[in-house]
């Protein structure tokens, strides 16, 4: 399948470039299935979209402060985004993590980075190199690693977004809990505690799972065919309350409505491989035979991204459909956009399984 067919025309000025005043005033647009027009809502309106008995699955993993702007002793510019921890807290307090880091080729193996300004509270080490700018770095931290980077770090944004953020904790979900991850979960941005008491009220009920976000949700395909992009593994976690609950919902007509894309691949990935925790690099591609999610809350999707593909393998070709109604009707794009509920075609097939 080739990459192209998930391309679209996404203009620079539908990109949103800041969070709304209210969470949950993003604008939500509802597919009504084949052949039949969505309707025009607003996320407020979620807990009379779904019904008594249904399931809201969220992903409670909070973002960290993963950018950091430091300095060499030289006095040279660097930058290293934390993607993903991968080694405890050694004898010295050190901490290692796979990063993007820049420029990399100049930054040889054991270089010292430091934030500017001579402060001394956080060492940064660089490591090996794992190919497409990653890096294994090492960090020494003068007390609480976590506190050191919320003084040194900042929200690890995407690209396209290039305006500041005033306030960080709106690039955090209102039921983030354990910090690990290099991006949010941004269909659950728009959830407010007053959308989550009105769906207990409805007799929605709630499912947690744990996705660290990573370069393997956010990278791009750069390849001419689907099939030819290597996803990288992320970490995620399903507490066997949680398979319990799918199973049991689904039992009784109930539907699992996954909040995120991050959310359908931990419970996707728990079924396929028959372990409720570890690390997945499953791609969903069209044709995959879905286990677990029945409805879909999410955002609008960069073009030729891994995320659109499992837009396409979950509602079909009709996402463009969708696409196009979205930009027609001047919907906001992206991490800080508005947002669909998607209900999953029928059918079952092979599908590409990690």
């Amino acid at each position: 399948m080739e990459t192209a067919a998930f391309d679209y025309e996404l203009p620079e000025e539908r990109i949103a470039q800041h969070p709304l005043t209210e969470r949950d005033s993003a604008r939500l647009l509802v597919d009504r299935g084949v052949g039949a027009a969505p309707d025009h809502r607003i996320v407020r309106d979620l807990p009379e979209l779904l019904e008594p008995g249904d399931l809201l699955v969220l992903n409670t993993t909070r973002v960290l402060p993963a950018r950091l702007h430091l300095r060499k002793a030289t006095g040279g510019a660097a930058e290293v985004l934390l993607l993903e921890q991968v080694d405890g807290t050694g004898d010295e307090g050190t901490t290692v993590w796979e990063a993007l880091v820049r420029p990399s080729r100049k930054l040889p193996p054991g270089t010292e980075l430091r934030p500017p300004g001579g402060a001394d509270d956080l060492v940064v080490t660089t490591g090996a190199d794992l190919g497409e700018g990653r890096r294994h770095v090492t960090l020494r931290a003068d007390g609480d690693l976590l506190a050191a980077l919320e003084r040194h770090g900042e929200m690890p944004l995407p690209p396209y977004i290039t305006a500041p953020l005033d306030d960080p904790e709106r690039y955090q979900t209102v039921f983030s809990r354990q910090p690990g991850s290099a991006a949010a979960p941004t269909a659950g941005l728009h959830l407010t505690p007053e959308v989550l008491a009105r769906l207990d009220e409805r007799g929605v009920r709630r499912a947690e799972v744990e996705l660290v976000v990573g370069l393997g949700t956010f990278r791009p395909i750069a390849t001419d065919t689907v099939e030819d992009h290597v996803m990288h593994s992320e970490q995620y976690r399903v507490p066997a309350e949680t398979a319990e609950a799918c199973e049991a919902t689904r039992a009784a007509g109930g539907r699992v409505v996954a909040v995120g894309t991050t959310a359908v691949r931990a419970l996707e990935s728990a079924a396929v491989r028959a372990e409720p925790q570890g690390r997945t690099d499953l791609f969903i591609t069209p044709g995959y035979e879905w286990r677990v999610v029945d409805r879909l809350l999410t955002n609008f999707h960069l073009p030729r991204s891994s995320l659109l593909v499992m837009i396409e393998a979950f509602v079909g070709p009709r996402w463009r459909e969708l696409y196009a109604e979205a930009l027609t009707e001047g919907y906001r794009f992206l991490s800080f956009g508005d947002a669909m509920l998607l209900t999953r075609a029928g059918g079952a097939g092979g599908g590409s399984t990690a």
